[in-house]
């Protein structure tokens, strides 16, 4: 039977293209040829997949969907990764349509659910999906913009579950950044949503020219129009600054003892702006890969005096952003630095990370929008966000902070970063520039400019809630079968077929090794092997050794005692450092002799430690109080211990005593091989032999485990949800019932503690503060010893860690890795925001930025909404949820309407 696209599509073909053709007549340009063919096919009834750079229209398509929907009397869903999104495409889907047609769910806000057009994140839309929500009637297109996010790791298979699980009659839309594997995807999308046309551009609208601003002068980074041949002055610049590092390093420091690296200085943040200014380059996003350093930027330019905006433009700055603000006290606008943000708003200049308050984030976009700040300092997150077109982009650095290493950027990661550049009607060119640093490569920026390489790998695996609600609708074999069509399980299937062609490469060269390896005197192979027999055994009895210093080392952790004086003598905390807290989890906590509070581990100490001296630790030492660490630290020294690292006297071989090594070594004596007068030889051939032995075995077990991945993870998931009595064969329990409500990371310890009770008895803020723990991730392990509130909490947060870790037992039995440890880095604060303390009071406490309050709390109050509805309703936990709710969407947290 046809869908209601494919009819309405039939029907056109028959009058002509009359609906593509009222639909570009209401822009004021002409479509490109990308976007017709595009909107050609979603007019014949096809799918379709678009890939395009960054501002190049591909949202016109979805668009045209929209408009398809409309004309045709059916619903279109407009999805996008980020609430942020929703709302900017939600003001300009309005803008076009009327506020009649058009709706808005984000979990922060509903408006007009029922409306024929509504735009929504991708897990709003997988939850209907699963709740078999009766706004799905009627629906004829679904927009994915942004559907490259199926590749983020925490979120992506939102994306595969959304598309596995659109019914049939429904026509998909994706949108996508310009990825390299866009047919393997539009593939993919062929065999799971059946016809697709898959739309590649490469062009951009605007051409993007890479520059270099050394010093205060900006040099073509290319010097052809196709952006191949780097400029050669550029190169004897590098050439030369590298000379100059090389001479410097052999001559004697300059006063102060630092050599000059580099004869071309840096320029200040404030020299690049006027730099840009003076080129005609503004307004520009500088990408600055911190968000103390997006806030210095700015706080640094405001010292510099630099302005600019003229008088008008700072009146109308002032007015949108007095709008904007006007339902936030004034006492709370004090504490969130709103007279700084103003200053540099007015003068044009702002910063823009996720540490800023989601209200403040708005106002920036909105002003650089409309040119009136002409500069703004963000964090890549701004790269993947809102609609934020400028004339030029300014990377600082091309080496960021991942979360565990710096790490440099990728060729996809600075095309995303740079691709913002060019305004689309407005600038003829765009521009991305790169700032020269000490150690600047030009043919390495070459590189990641003209490198198109941004694969799509899926992210997806099946998880407790999503078990749970496939089983629920389709049955345990049909669920696992749906699995199987998954894009992570697409190109798991594509990778077996290289590995499996190059076993047989291997196959063949191991048939030569073999004859190689030929001995007229015996059996070589069988000679190798007593070799290979005896390097093993003695490899393993180092193991063996080290394993028994590692058992001995964790031995001595535990008999330390608070103010115990210790050397560490490896890693990054060498040195001495006074035990705080030896009881902690996750090892002792100790203050080092320069002042920082560290979390000591097994792997700090190849052996035993010992107490090397006792220090008076006062009672309710605070780790975080900078004073009373160097107390400790003062303490320390006067002890005068010395501070070199000594090392255990080696102790003989256990290889010397052992048996089975005398034995190997006898036989290989013996063996007739071993006279032979070319057995080295024939030993090297061995060794490549088994060298690429073991490569073969692990391809073939790396290709095995890569069949029915997906499938098979899947059956893990289920037998541990029947052992726990969330299933039973086809059937979901009450138990798995409420499971299939939460969509948390957290969902399995979450159902765990609602089925035990354990949360029935905790207060309003008690419950908010031990839910924080299923949400908060710390950013560092800076504050291993967090604060935690009084009373029931810390008995809930107790009776949490216990069930958690049997949980993770659980999981570990049937080789799954789901659950995170809970985090109570965040419990304080939410206990007291929910107790009613004041903003000022409670960032305090939190030492973190507004934005991360914000959003935080934002996620707090959806788990405990989810809560409040998973919950059984005689459950005392219902009540307790909602009225947590009601509680903390106060202030700045409720009048954000960002998250």
């Amino acid at each position: 039977m046809a869908s209601p696209a494919q009819r309405y599509a039939a029907s056109r073909r028959r009058a002509g293209r009359h609906a593509l053709n009222d639909f570009a007549a209401q822009f004021d340009f002409s479509l490109d040829p990308f976007q017709v063919a595009a909107c050609e096919a979603l007019e014949d009834g096809h799918g379709v997949l678009v890939a395009a750079p960054t501002g190049a229209g591909k949202t016109v398509v979805g668009e045209f969907a929209v408009h398809l929907a409309l004309t045709s009397g059916a619903k279109c869903f407009y999805t996008t990764p980020i609430k942020a999104l929703s709302n900017q495409k939600y003001g300009d889907l309005v803008a076009r349509h009327g506020a009649a047609n058009v709706g808005l769910l984000t979990g922060d806000n509903a408006v007009n659910g029922d409306a024929p057009i509504v735009v929504m994140t991708t897990e709003v839309l997988r939850n209907m999906l699963y709740a078999g929500s009766p706004a799905l009637r009627g629906l004829a297109y679904v927009v994915m913009d942004e559907v490259h996010y199926l590749a983020d790791r925490f979120r992506g298979a939102v994306w595969e579950e959304v598309i596995l699980h659109l019914p049939d009659s429904v026509t998909l839309v994706s949108l996508s950044a310009t990825v390299s594997n866009a047919e393997e995807f539009g593939e993919w999308l062929q065999t799971v949503r059946g016809d697709t046309t898959v739309i590649v551009e490469e062009h951009r609208p605007v051409p993007l020219w890479q520059s270099v601003l050394v010093g205060r002068r900006l040099y073509d980074l290319f010097v052809d129009d196709d952006q191949h041949e780097v400029n050669q002055e550029l190169l004897r610049l590098a050439s030369d600054e590298a000379r100059f590092a090389r001479i410097n390093d052999d001559r004697r420091p300059q006063r102060g003892g630092r050599r000059p690296r580099s004869r071309i200085d840096v320029p200040s943040r404030p020299d690049v702006i006027e730099t840009l200014d003076r080129a005609g380059l503004l307004p520009v996003i500088v990408f600055i890969f911190s968000r103390a350093g997006c806030d210095a930027a700015v706080l640094q330019c405001l010292r510099r005096g630099l302005r600019l905006t003229e008088p008008a433009e700072r009146d109308i700055v002032r007015r949108v952003a007095a709008e904007r603000t006007a339902d936030i006290p004034s006492d709370d606008l004090r504490v969130l630095g709103y007279g700084e943000f103003l200053d540099g708003l007015e003068r044009g200049v702002a910063a823009h990370h996720a540490g800023m308050l989601p209200v403040f984030k708005e106002i920036v976009e909105t002003l650089f929008a409309q040119g009136l700040v002409k500069t703004v300092f963000a964090t890549e997150t701004l790269a993947l966000g809102i609609n934020m077109p400028a004339r030029s982009v300014v990377l600082e650095s091309l080496v960021k902070w991942n979360g565990e290493a710096h790490v440099d950027l990728t060729p996809g990661e600075y095309t995303q970063l740079t691709g913002r550049a060019g305004r689309r009607g407005i600038d003829v060119e765009g521009h991305g520039v790169v700032l020269w640093t000490p150690g600047f490569d030009p043919k390495h920026v070459a590189g990641l400019a003209s490198t198109r390489t941004y694969p799509l790998r899926s992210s997806f695996r099946p998880s407790y809630n999503m078990a749970v609600n496939l089983v629920g609708q389709l049955g345990r074999a049909a669920a696992r079968e749906l699995l199987e069509s998954s894009f992570a399980q697409f190109q798991a299937d594509r990778s077996v077929v290289g590995l499996m062609r190059q076993v047989r490469r291997n196959e063949e060269a191991l048939a030569g090794y073999r004859e190689s390896m030929q001995c007229h005197l015996g059996d070589f192979p069988e000679y190798a092997g007593l070799r290979r027999a005896l390097k093993d055994r003695e490899s393993q009895l180092a193991r063996e050794g080290s394993a028994q210093r590692r058992a001995e080392a964790a031995a001595s952790l535990e008999r330390l005692r608070p103010g115990d004086v210790i050397r560490v003598p490896a890693g990054r905390r060498t040195g001495l450092a006074v035990v705080v807290d030896p009881r902690a989890t996750g090892g002792p906590v100790v203050v080092t002799v320069d002042r920082q509070v560290k979390r000591l581990t097994v792997v700090d100490f190849p052996t035993p430690v010992e107490s090397i001296g006792h220090v008076r630790v006062p009672k309710g030492f605070n780790p975080r109080s900078p004073q009373a660490r160097r107390d400790i630290v003062s303490s320390l020294r006067n002890l005068q211990l010395d501070d070199d690292v000594s090392t255990r006297p080696r102790k003989r071989s256990a290889a010397a005593d052992d048996e089975v090594i005398s034995d190997l070594r006898r036989a290989i004596r013996a063996h007739p091989s071993h006279g032979c007068s070319e057995r080295e030889q024939h030993a090297r051939w061995a060794e490549r032999y088994d060298r690429l032995r073991r490569d073969t075995d692990a391809l073939m077990q790396k290709a095995e485990g890569r069949t029915n991945t997906i499938a098979r993870m899947f059956d893990r998931v289920c037998d541990l949800l029947t052992s726990l009595g969330y299933l039973d064969g086809d059937r979901v329990t009450a138990d798995g019932q409420v499971l299939a409500r939460v969509y948390s990371e957290a969902d399995l310890v979450i159902a765990e503690s609602l089925r035990a009770g354990a949360w029935d008895g905790l207060g309003v803020a008690d419950l908010a503060a031990v839910v924080s723990c299923l949400v908060y991730e710390s950013r560092r392990d800076d504050d291993p010893t967090p604060r935690l509130p009084p009373g029931a909490t810390r008995t809930a947060l107790d009776d949490l860690t216990r069930r958690w870790a049997a949980l993770e037992r659980a999981e570990h039995d049937v080789r799954l890795d789901f659950l995170r440890e809970p985090d109570a880095g965040f419990a304080y604060v939410a206990w007291r925001w929910a107790k009613g303390h004041s903003l000022d009071a409670v960032l305090v406490d939190a030492a973190q930025a507004p934005g991360d309050f914000v959003r935080w709390m934002k996620q707090l109050i959806d788990l405990l909404d989810q809560i409040a509805g998973a919950a059984v309703e005689s459950s005392p936990v219902r009540r307790t949820a909602e009225q947590a709710v009601r509680a903390l969407r106060r202030g700045v947290v409720a009048y954000s309407a960002v998250a």
